[in-house]
């Protein structure tokens, strides 16, 4: 954890969005008691946009963050903008029946939608740029998403999707290890970081209170919650728990129900324009199929942004440029010799099942959370679901509701082997 050398209060890390950031909110910390008709706790993409939806529908609202808004996985990740909610939405088919497997394929497409009308309602300077490009290293991943492309077509789908075979792929990515792929106009690349600390400020333009370094330290459930921090509190009618990752010590069934998983990011130097437009020719963000993935984009300034090593036990890397690097240099072995500006990581939030956690532990207390890798646009979609509820707008959030979580069986120390076994079973998938 990065502390501020003047203030000694927990500070982002060093990473290549902090760095560029935009935007400094400067929040106080919470240091007096507080009567509200809404408490969010966590100041990442769920809580910010809950946060923001409901103080737009009028509202009162307070928000709890521990350390900065965007500190965790918010303002850590790859920066890709990719339609879709969980993985393998059809298998919940049981639980939701037909309907509701088509309702959240459908929020899949508009929670893409959500953050662009976001971002163009309160002029949010976060570097969108559309265009994104699924890449394949085996045919039977090309025809997955030819059937991904079907699937678009009969949903129609408002942007552009096309195939590209391999002959072509080097129009979009300047690399040899791919058979083929599909560009999705639909989705995009920003800069995370950016794109919440202009949703903060909008919140608090709409009448939310936020407040920074105010961590809970205990919660009172009933009619009325009470909320704890160590020099603070918050009594309101309702609970908004938004801590993913960071969940443990608030509620333990919560804390059951998802694992946290090391994921880092490694950004290069500056690169000359040639070089850039030789590595996306397009600007697009890529990412391949595999479950041990790689994925990219080229920053505003040039720079490749490449991740894709999650970690499931609990330590960091000793270096993440060491462990990140050789992924990098197998696809672009051009860029061996290019240096590394920025290496950073964080803790997502993963849950059994891989479907975002979304619902209410008791009638006036929600959650959302498990976003498993793919939270911008989830998030999002969270945000909406939840405070339509809360304003008596839809039932939407009911058929995430209805999908049942399994518990992680013991501690994290168990829970965490037991997790990447099972992902090593999945990426010997991906060698057949």
């Amino acid at each position: 954890m990065m502390l501020n050398p003047k203030t000694h209060r927990p500070t982002y890390p060093d990473s290549y969005y902090a760095a560029s950031k935009n935007l400094n909110l400067n929040l106080s910390s919470l240091a007096e008691d507080i009567q509200t008709e809404i408490c969010v706790i966590g100041g990442g993409f769920s809580g910010v946009n809950t946060a923001l939806e409901l103080a737009e529908r009028g509202h009162k609202v307070v928000l709890l963050e521990a350390y900065q808004i965007g500190w965790g996985a918010t303002g850590r990740n790859g920066g890709q903008m990719i339609r879709g909610i969980g993985e393998d939405v059809d298998k919940f088919e049981n639980q939701i029946g037909r309907s509701g497997v088509d309702s959240i394929k459908k929020m899949g497409l508009e929670a893409v939608d959500i953050v662009r009308e976001r971002i163009k309602r309160y002029d949010i300077n976060c570097d969108l740029v559309m265009g994104y490009c699924d890449v394949a290293h085996k045919p039977r991943q090309l025809r997955a998403l030819e059937e991904d492309k079907a699937w678009l077509e009969s949903m129609g789908y408002a942007h552009e999707v096309r195939m590209v075979q391999k002959e072509e792929l080097h129009t979009i990515v300047g690399s040899d290890n791919y058979v083929g792929g599909m560009v999705d106009m639909g989705s995009g690349h920003l800069h995370p970081l950016n794109l919440v600390l202009g949703e903060a400020k909008a919140a608090m333009d709409c009448g939310a209170q936020l407040f920074e370094q105010s961590a809970v330290t205990e919660i009172e459930y009933g009619p009325t919650v009470h909320v704890k921090t160590a020099s603070g509190s918050v009594r309101c009618d309702k609970l908004i728990i938004c801590g993913n990752a960071h969940v443990a010590g608030l509620n333990p069934k919560l804390e059951g129900r998802v694992l946290p998983a090391g994921s880092y990011v490694i950004a290069t130097e500056q690169l000359p324009e040639d070089l850039a437009r030789k590595l996306l020719p397009q600007n697009m963000a890529v990412c391949d199929q595999r479950v041990a993935l790689d994925y990219y984009r080229l920053s505003a300034d040039n720079r490749l942004i490449f991740g894709g090593l999650c970690n499931y036990s609990g330590r960091d890397p000793a270096s993440i440029v060491g462990a990140l690097k050789p992924n990098m240099d197998k696809v672009f072995p051009y860029l061996k010799d290019i240096k590394v500006d920025y290496q950073w990581g964080g803790m997502i939030g993963i849950g059994a099942n891989r479907m975002p956690q979304i619902g209410r532990l008791m009638e006036n207390v929600y959650f959302a959370q498990a976003y498993s890798g793919h939270g911008i646009n989830a998030t999002h979609m969270a945000a909406r679901v939840i405070a339509e509820h809360i304003a008596g707008e839809s039932d939407r959030m009911l058929t995430f509701e209805s999908i049942h979580h399994m518990r992680f069986p013991g501690g994290r120390r168990f829970r965490s082997p037991l997790l990447a076994v099972g992902m090593l079973y999945h990426r010997a998938k991906d060698l057949v």
